[in-house]
C-alpha cells in the first residue's frame, strides 16, 4: 500500500461503517450501542484507482490509566504514529460535542495531516450542523454519508495527494545510472568519457561534429553502475542547416529525456556562451540532474574569474536550480576528473530524495507562519498541508483551500525553502497546488 490512513473520532460517529465501506467488506462490526470497536483493524481501501491502508481505531476516551479505555486509547494513538494521514470523523446530526472539541485540539498538536469528516450527512440533511466544524480548526469538513455512500468522491479528492509513487525495492548500485554528456560541438565530450572508461572507445578529433549519434557505454564505477550515454553537439538552431544535423540534435534532446543526470560540457576557450545557458535550461526542464563540467581548464589563465563568472551566469539564468555542481578538469590529461563522478552520483541520489510527510508538514508550518501566503477575494489562501508525490525529481503536492490559486512568487518562495532547508541544489523541485470542492456548494 502506498499510504496508511487511520480513522479516529468519539464513539458511535461511524468509523467502522466507514472502514467497511472504504475495504468494501463488512469486516468490522457495526452497531447503534458505543464502543463495540476496541481493538485496532486494518484493511486494505480502495477509492477508484486509490489503493492504501486504513485502520480502525476504537472511539477515542478522556482515560489515560491503565483501564480497558485507556487501554483502547493507546491503541489509537499507535494507530495515528503509523498513519501518514488521520481522518477525524464526527457526527454532523448531532453536531460537533466538548468531546470532539477536545480530541480535534489533540490532534492539532500531533504532526498529522488530519481531514475532517462530517459523517451521517444523508441527503444534506445536516448541513446547517456542518458549519460548527470550523470551530475544530482542521479546516473544511468532508461531507459523508458512510452508510450510504455519499461523498466518497470528495474523500479521493482529499486523499490523493498522499499516495506515492511505487518504486521497485531494488537497491540504487544494482539499478545503472543513465548519464548523457552533452554540450555544444568540439566542447570535448568523447574525449571525456574515452578517459573516464579508459580506453579509446570514441572516435575523437580537433573537427567539430565527429560524433553524430548518441553512443552508449556500458560502465561501473565504485560499484553503481552507469549507462553513459556520449551525444552529438549541440548548436544553435538558427545555426544547424544541413538535414543530418537536424537529426542528430533531435537524437541529442531524446537523450536528455531519458537520462537521469546530464554534463554539460563547456569548453573553457571560448567562456560560458548562451548556447550553453540554453542546453542547461533543456536539461531543467525535462526535471534531470545537472552537473557542469568546465574542459580544458589547463588552458584558462585567471581561473578564479573564469569560476566565479560562471557560476554568475549560472545564479542569474537559472534560479529555479541553485548550488549546480561545477567541475573543472581537463578530458584530454585527466586532471580534476577523480572530481566529476563523485558529484554526479551525489546530484543522483538529490534526484531521488524522498523527504517524510511528518517532516515536510513541520517545515510548513514553520514557512506558513514565516510568510503567510497572500490574500485572494478578500480573505487569506489557507495552505493544509504538503507531501511528495514521487521522486525523479523531487515533486510536491500542496493541498490547500479552493479560493484562489497561489501566485508563482509564493511556489518559488516554497521551493527555495525545499531547496535550502532539505538540502537539495542541483535538481529541479516541482509543486503541484491542489485544491478540494466546497461541499455547500450545491451544483
Amino acid at each position: 500500500m502506498s499510504f496508511t490512513v487511520a480513522i479516529i473520532g468519539r464513539p458511535n460517529v461511524g468509523k467502522s461503517t466507514l472502514f467497511n465501506r472504504l475495504v468494501g467488506k463488512r469486516l468490522a462490526l457495526v452497531d447503534d450501542t458505543p464502543g463495540v470497536t476496541r481493538d485496532r483493524r486494518e484493511g486494505e481501501a480502495r477509492i477508484g484507482s486509490l489503493k492504501f491502508k486504513v485502520i480502525d481505531t476504537a472511539g477515542l476516551e478522556e482515560a489515560f490509566d491503565d483501564s480497558l479505555e485507556g487501554r483502547m486509547r493507546r491503541q489509537t494513538e499507535m494507530a495515528l504514529e503509523e498513519a501518514d494521514v488521520a481522518l477525524m470523523i464526527f457526527d454532523a446530526r448531532a453536531g460537533v460535542t466538548p468531546m470532539d472539541k477536545h480530541f480535534a485540539g489533540w490532534l492539532r498538536k500531533t504532526e498529522k495531516p488530519v481531514i475532517l469528516c462530517a459523517n451521517k450527512c444523508e441527503g444534506r440533511i445536516a448541513e446547517t450542523e456542518m458549519m460548527e466544524a470550523y470551530s475544530l480548526g482542521l479546516g473544511d469538513p468532508i461531507a459523508l454519508s458512510a452508510e450510504h455512500g455519499e461523498g466518497i468522491g470528495e474523500l479521493f479528492d482529499a486523499l490523493l495527494p498522499f499516495e506515492v509513487e511505487q518504486v521497485p525495492d531494488v537497491a540504487a548500485k544494482d539499478r545503472p545510472l543513465a548519464l548523457a554528456i552533452v554540450g555544444r560541438p568540439n566542447a570535448g565530450k568523447s574525449t571525456l568519457v574515452n578517459h573516464l572508461i579508459g580506453e579509446e572507445r570514441l572516435l575523437t578529433g580537433p573537427e567539430a561534429g565527429v560524433t553524430r549519434d548518441s553512443i552508449s557505454v556500458e560502465w561501473e564505477f565504485e560499484g553503481q553502475k552507469i549507462k553513459l550515454v556520449d551525444t552529438a553537439g549541440i548548436r544553435r538552431r538558427s545555426r544547424v542547416q544541413k538535414k543530418l544535423e537536424k537529426l542528430s540534435v533531435a537524437d541529442s534532446l531524446r537523450v536528455i529525456k531519458l537520462a537521469e543526470v546530464v554534463v554539460l560540457v563547456i569548453d573553457a576557450d571560448v567562456s560560458f556562451e548562451k548556447q550553453d545557458l540554453t542546453i542547461a535550461a533543456h536539461v531543467i526542464e525535462e526535471g534531470r540532474g545537472l552537473v557542469v563540467a568546465v574542459n580544458k581548464w589547463d588552458t584558462v589563465r585567471d581561473r578564479n574569474a573564469m569560476l566565479q563568472h560562471i557560476r554568475d551566469k549560472l545564479q542569474i539564468s537559472l534560479p529555479q536550480v541553485r548550488g549546480v555542481p561545477v567541475v573543472t578538469l581537463s578530458a584530454l590529461t585527466g586532471r580534476g576528473l577523480e572530481k566529476l563522478l563523485p558529484q554526479v552520483i551525489r546530484v543522483y541520489e538529490l534526484w531521488n530524495k524522498r523527504i517524510p510527510t511528518s517532516q515536510l508538514n513541520r517545515w510548513l508550518e514553520h514557512m506558513l507562519e514565516k510568510h503567510p501566503p497572500p490574500m485572494a477575494k478578500g480573505r487569506r489562501l489557507k495552505v493544509r498541508y504538503i507531501t511528495q508525490v514521487k521522486s525523479r525529481p523531487p515533486t510536491f503536492s500542496l493541498f490547500m483551500s479552493s479560493r484562489g490559486e497561489l501566485p508563482e512568487s509564493y511556489l518559488r518562495y516554497l521551493i527555495n525553502g525545499l531547496r535550502e532547508d532539505f538540502d537539495m541544489p542541483a535538481v529541479p523541485i516541482r509543486i503541484a497546488t491542489r485544491t478540494g470542492k466546497n461541499p455547500y456548494v450545491k451544483e
